[in-house]
């Protein structure tokens, strides 16, 4: 049968119109939506999408309360080869509640079977349930021995909702015919498309590795499903218990077929993305044909941002006028993360690296208020949904123990549910890991960058190096952890009356007004010194917090807001249902699919955080089929393409500098990219400059004095393979063109700082952990990804970051002349100058122009070198220009430093360092081969982890 076999006929003539204030029904006729479960007991409307009921039962809160239902005869379909003229014609409804109007097609059968049902429950309420109704009455005058008069009075209303198994086939069946179900009227997800009973052949699924062997393909079975189509995304759910049984998401891979040359059935439709061919069959080609048109023109009305090709081919395009929001340092970071989860209504995604669940979100805490499971905990009270994506690591090589981490929150509350990616034997993925850190709240403020909620990640711009503000504290604090790491993890969440005559031990552990650390337990660290261990015993020191120093943290991070938190927050709903499918243990209702807010709704942002800056925002992402189920590197091309355009400068903080591609070791560009501009500005005779900041040392424990260890090494040698040494350096590849003129366009430089412990002057680096770009004072890319081939290629981390465009400008300096520099951008880059140059509190002119000369030469290059040369005078610090091979690292370590021969002498000369800037010393270990020998466990590993 095809299109041109069947007319239409009567369309927009005639409208009939129905309302219920014009019906002659007793008001105990009528069937009200009261139910149980209504809105109205929930924080948040769109909760509902977790609390779908069976088909079958009665109190679907399915209808907006209040608002009619309307119906308008369109026209009629009429088959013309049939002789009977009703079983083959279709009544053409459209129906409207509300804001939402849809079609539904419905033969004459259809109407006959809704009749007969509505029949049904008339007799019920007319004539079946008074006589119940006396029965009970009846019953009850007996058992109490008196006698009583009948009276009008006295027989109570009928209830409004009869509680009758045939009462809930009718409804049910009411709602099959006007094709609606609980997800039709949720105004977050957009508007109602086309729903119906729909035969679905399971598997499909690409799935990489061992968990699909291509069974699917031969052996399959079908099963009858309700399928809800969205603006962006389908869905299917069991009709036995309401339960949402697969979402596949609209991509750049959407399509629709009919027909059985496609499907390999009869009458069906084929529904692909990336990820997933789906197979559904329909009674007939016509409704098939009708199933493709309703999906492709809401999909192309609606969700098209989703289907086509996006600048850096990112899976989502720049949305306008997004409120933004940067942060320098955990300590705000932390603090705004703290206040925006106090804020849920329904749902919270955290998707972390790395997630420690007792650290304190606002500090030095005065009680355990802000403790991030205490707050978790609260919130899953209240009824917000909280979903937890964790990188599961392989235990040999990594110690974040993110076993515990799950185990602590899901004994927190049933609202809170931990996933953990990948399986490292059954998807075959051993080397990669999931590196996004995220935040999202009700799928409308998303925070992310490169701060994980864990342990050691909290800081200010004072970068302390002690935390011994009340040492009284310390002795007392200690029998307490004791007590608490003593106990078994599972009494901390009995209830109460199983501590009837002793106060429960997690009650100990409550910082009181008088605390003044900020790193309690595990948090206070130096993992270059010391990796964390027994992360099971959160508030039990590793380390000698009275004699060792901590490292800080330097990072950055963002929060964006309406469009651009949702295209967050679908990302993670891509990752949480792509690991729901390829793990069998997550396939359980306890694991619910999630579903991604409208777009048509974004705008209405149920708060904000202050201090943001409206821009053009565009999310970028790193995956591949084994960490979302599709490809993607756009974070890599946003990179090449920025450090392209840029003009007049570019600044970079990242916790790695591994580029320069050889083709063999090495494939991503990025420092090949910045060759190019600056020597596209050396032969225009411009002034250009490159900002570089990175940690002194590889976050790996080590011990340096000896050489740091193979570790160390390793990342060091194709760090400095990048930066200065080998012909594939971007340094030497200068000098070809320009000599010693290099130093005129780039600088490399990391951080350090000084303090006392024990009346003693130590000193250490600042680890640098940002993944930071800014360009021009017009551009920022915030995000998780380092410059290597882990996060750039695409294939290997999965990563997350935004592209901030300025839309806000403000008069600013650049070369000299006045310049329109973007408001987000420029705040950001004069944040981080002030700070490592050490002028945080005074206003200076001199750093409102990045290219100037004096700028870059007389403050920032003059400023790192002293500083450099201060250290090394005062601790002998390493890494050092000065040790330029082992043999003069043991004579190096050997010699006595200024600051123990003379710690006067050494204060007073501290006392010339500015901010926290040093220069970085490209000659460490520079007469050594620093690769680890191929007999060495980490010579073993693959080049690919490394870089």
């Amino acid at each position: 049968m095809s299109h041109r076999e069947f007319i239409e006929v009567s369309t927009n003539e005639r409208e009939i119109q129905f309302d219920p204030n014009e019906l002659q029904l007793d008001e105990d006729f009528i069937d009200h939506v009261d139910g149980e479960d209504n809105p109205e007991k929930f924080l948040s409307p769109f909760l509902l999408v977790y609390n779908i009921k069976p088909f079958k039962e009665c109190n679907r809160q399915v209808f907006m309360r209040g608002v009619p239902v309307i119906a308008y005869i369109e026209g009629i379909e009429r088959h013309l080869r049939g002789f009977k003229v009703r079983p083959s014609t279709l009544y053409m409804v459209r129906i409207v509640h509300g804001d939402f109007t849809w079609t539904v097609k419905k033969k004459f059968k259809h109407f006959e079977e809704l009749h007969r049902e509505l029949l049904k429950h008339k007799l019920k309420l007319q004539v079946i349930q008074p006589l119940t109704r006396l029965k009970s009455i009846h019953g009850r005058g007996h058992a109490s021995g008196a006698r009583q008069e009948p009276r009008a009075a006295s027989v109570p209303a009928l209830p409004r909702q009869p509680q009758w198994t045939s009462m809930r086939s009718a409804s049910s069946k009411q709602m099959a015919f006007l094709d609606v179900s609980e997800l039709s009227f949720v105004q977050d997800l957009g508007p109602k498309g086309l729903e119906g009973m729909i035969v679905k052949r399971s598997g499909g699924h690409r799935i990489p590795g061992l968990n699909c062997c291509g069974r699917h393909r031969v052996c399959y079975r079908w099963s009858k499903r309700w399928m809800v189509i969205k603006d962006s995304f389908l869905l299917y759910m069991r009709p036995s218990n309401g339960i949402i049984s697969f979402v596949l998401l609209f991509d750049k891979g959407f399509n629709v077929q009919v027909g059985s040359k496609d499907t390999g059935a009869k009458y069906g439709v084929m529904i692909e993305n990336l990820s997933r061919t789906l197979i559904i069959k329909c009674s007939s080609y016509r409704q098939a044909c009708w199933w493709k048109q309703e999906i492709t023109n809401l999909a192309e009305r609606h969700g098209q941002d989703f289907l086509t090709e996006h600048r850096f081919d990112s899976f989502v395009p720049a949305r306008h006028n997004i409120l933004a929001r940067w942060f320098v340092n955990g300590s705000s970071y932390f603090s705004a993360v703290a206040d925006a989860l106090e804020q849920a209504k329904a749902e919270i995604f955290i998707a972390d690296w790395w997630l420690s669940p007792e650290i304190y979100l606002k500090r030095p805490a005065k009680d355990d208020y802000w403790q991030l499971d205490n707050v978790l905990k609260r919130k899953a009270e209240q009824g917000v949904k909280i979903f937890v994506l964790l990188y599961k690591e392989v235990e040999l090589a990594l110690g974040i123990n993110s076993d515990y981490s799950k185990r602590t929150l899901t004994s927190l509350h049933s609202n809170i549910t931990v996933m953990r990616h990948p399986d490292h034997v059954s998807s075959t993925v051993l080397l990669w890991a999931h590196h996004e850190k995220l935040v999202v709240i009700d799928q409308s403020v998303a925070f992310l960058g490169g701060i994980d909620l864990a342990y050691g990640r909290f800081d200010d711009h004072e970068y302390r190096l002690t935390d011994l503000e009340n040492p009284d504290q310390v002795d007392h604090k200690s029998e307490l952890i004791l007590d608490h790491n003593n106990a078994d993890h599972s009494e901390r969440h009995q209830e109460s009356e199983d501590f009837s005559n002793e106060k429960p031990k997690e009650h100990l552990l409550i910082p009181d007004q008088t605390n003044q650390k900020f790193w309690l337990g595990k948090d206070y660290c130096n993992f270059i010194l010391k990796d964390w261990v027994q992360l099971d015993k959160p508030f039990e020191d590793f380390i000698d917090r009275c004699t060792t120093p901590r490292m800080p943290w330097r990072d950055i991070g963002v929060v964006v807001h309406g469009g651009a938190a949702r295209d967050v927050a679908r990302h993670f709903i891509q990752r949480w249902n792509f690991t729901k499918i390829v793990k069998a243990k997550y396939k359980a209702p306890l694991f619910p699919y999630l579903l991604p807010r409208s777009h048509d709704t974004a705008d209405k942002l149920p708060f904000v955080i202050p201090d943001c800056v409206t821009s053009n925002v565009q999310v970028l992402r790193s995956v591949e089929c084994w960490s979302a189920g599709s490809c993607e590197s756009s974070i890599y091309n946003a990179y090449l393409q920025v450090i392209r355009d840029s003009e007049h400068f570019i600044y970079i903080e990242n916790q790695f500098f591994i580029s320069c591609a050889d083709e063999r070791n090495v494939y991503n560009r990025i420092g090949d990219v910045i060759v190019d501009r600056i020597l596209k500005a050396h032969n225009a005779g411009k002034t250009y400059r490159v900002y570089i900041l990175v940690p002194l040392l590889p976050g790996f424990q080590g011990d340096i004095t000896t050489g740091g260890g193979n570790s160390i090494q390793t990342i060091l040698h194709f760090t400095f393979r990048t930066m200065c040494r080998g012909e594939h350096s971007i340094i030497e590849r200068l000098k070809l063109d320009m000599g010693d003129d290099w130093v005129k366009y780039i600088s490399f430089a990391g951080l350090r700082t000084n303090a006392e412990l024990d009346n003693k002057l130590v000193t250490e680096l600042i680890y640098v952990h940002s993944k930071m770009l800014i360009a021009d004072d017009r551009q920022v890319i915030i995000g998780s990804a380092n410059i290597n081939d882990r996060s750039m290629l695409g294939k290997r981390d999965s990563e997350m970051a935004v592209l901030v465009e300025d839309t806000e400008m403000v008069t600013s300096i650049m070369d000299g002349e006045e310049y329109q520099a973007g408001k987000f951008a420029l705040r950001l880059r004069l944040q981080c100058f002030k700070v490592q140059l050490g002028i945080l509190d005074e206003h200076t002119p001199d750093i409102q122009d990045p290219v100037s000369d004096r700028f870059f030469q007389e403050i920032w290059n003059a400023t790192a070198t002293t500083n450099a040369a201060i250290y090394d005078q005062v601790f002998g610090c390493l890494p050092s220009n000065s040790v330029r091979s082992l043999s003069m690292l043991r004579d190096f370590v050997s010699t006595p430093v200024l600051a123990a021969e003379d710690p006067e002498q050494a204060r007073e000369k501290l006392k010339s360092i500015r901010g926290f800037l040093v220069q970085y010393p490209l000659f460490f270990l520079c007469e050594e081969y620093l690769l680890p020998p191929l007999n060495s466990k980490e010579g073993m590993i693959p080049t690919e982890v490394w870089t």
